[in-house]
């Protein structure tokens, strides 16, 4: 773990030496003293095709790379609640990533920020998970991810080599249950933490949504991250629908299987929606130059996740998250490794929010 550094009164990794200017917490007790998550551990590449048109089925087409670099959802999470919370809340990852230089420079980058890797296994015989997105001058594209990487193989066997962590902080921890893997590794990872008491966070893709319902996996959750998409898909509705319809409907659905589900709903420019047991706010987004919006939704779980483990209220940590959702925009990376309390105080400053004088203590020297 990290060290305090009380001159400065900031993180220092013991791994670099670095200073994380993280979060005001003082001497505040966290309510959790460890995230153990699973979920997808990679790296891609953005291509600038040149161009609109599409590209053909057998077309060699010319373009550039771009410099952005793309991480994976669990990465992406750990990282930024790293990046608030510092050495107050120890971050467990649980997957795996290839043999290959790919896998290691994650590995490396996890370990600069003091982020455990102990549970990160290297398989020797796949790679580690990669996307290729390509883009067109008009900003539209697609993208293209391995599907038979290293996190494929993350099985109940592998996510049952933590209980032994998840025994260790019986009801003192959060556990993450975060795509990219299968929904067998993250529903053993629900049941562990179900087991052992721990606050359970979970997302799933559009696609999962049905079964998830169905199957009544969101029983195993406390608070559940999801975009408008996404609570769409639970409605079997098109996302073109009027929006706050999907907001309510999508809420009161999942409400009916469990009643005490925390629910955040992330609409890109629409803003965020969050139901916290009985109220439903609603947040604008941040005012801020937008250089990539890749990755933002999971910076807002981690707000979320840092809030709620400062001891904030949901609706407080709704303010948190917005502004780290907000931060994570302004680097065309999605790990923007310049967020920290000073630029989610600068957001502050500009924002049309009135903030809590909980979350602005969290922001002030």
């Amino acid at each position: 773990m990290g060290s305090w550094d009380k001159k400065r009164k900031q993180f220092r990794s013991n791994k670099t030496g670095k200073v994380m200017d993280s979060l005001n917490l003082g001497k505040t007790v966290l309510k959790y003293e460890v995230i153990i998550g699973v979920g997808g551990i990679g790296s891609g590449s953005f291509f600038r095709l040149d161009g609109n048109h599409t590209l053909g089925r057998e077309e060699s087409r010319s373009g550039y790379f771009l410099d952005k670099n793309d991480y994976c959802k669990l990465h992406i999470i750990a990282h930024y609640v790293k990046a608030l919370l510092g050495n107050k809340l120890r971050i467990i990852p649980v997957g795996k990533v290839g043999n290959d230089d790919a896998g290691k420079k994650l590995i490396e980058e996890m370990n600069e920020v003091d982020i455990e890797t102990g549970y990160v296994e290297i398989d020797k015989s796949k790679h580690t998970l990669f996307s290729f997105c390509f883009l067109y001058p008009d900003h539209s594209g697609g993208n293209m991810t391995t599907n038979d990487s290293a996190c494929s193989s993350v099985d109940e066997e592998h996510i049952l080599k933590s209980e032994k962590e998840f025994m260790k902080y019986s009801g003192k921890g959060i556990a993450l249950a975060a795509p990219e893997v299968s929904l067998n590794a993250r529903l053993c990872l629900l049941n562990l933490a179900t087991k052992y008491n721990f606050f359970r966070v979970a997302s799933f893709t559009s696609g999962e949504m049905n079964k998830v319902f169905k199957e009544r996996i969101i029983e195993k959750v406390d608070l559940l991250c999801i975009n408008l998409d996404e609570a769409a898909a639970i409605l079997d509705m098109d996302f073109n629908y009027n929006i706050s319809e999907i907001v309510k409907l999508s809420i009161d659905k999942l409400t009916v299987i469990n009643p005490k589900l925390i629910i955040t709903i992330t609409g890109g420019k629409e803003g965020s929606w969050i139901w916290n047991g009985s109220e439903l706010s609603y947040l604008p987004v941040e005012k801020v130059e937008v250089i990539s919006t890749a990755g933002a939704g999971d910076a807002f779980t981690s707000g979320m996740i840092a809030g709620i483990a400062s001891g904030l209220s949901i609706k407080d940590s709704h303010q948190l998250a917005n502004l780290t959702g907000g931060g994570s925009v302004t680097s065309p990376h999605t790990i923007n490794k310049e967020l920290n309390r000073v630029t989610l105080l600068e957001i502050s400053k500009t924002s049309n929010t009135k903030f809590s004088n909980n979350v602005l203590k969290l922001l002030e020297k």
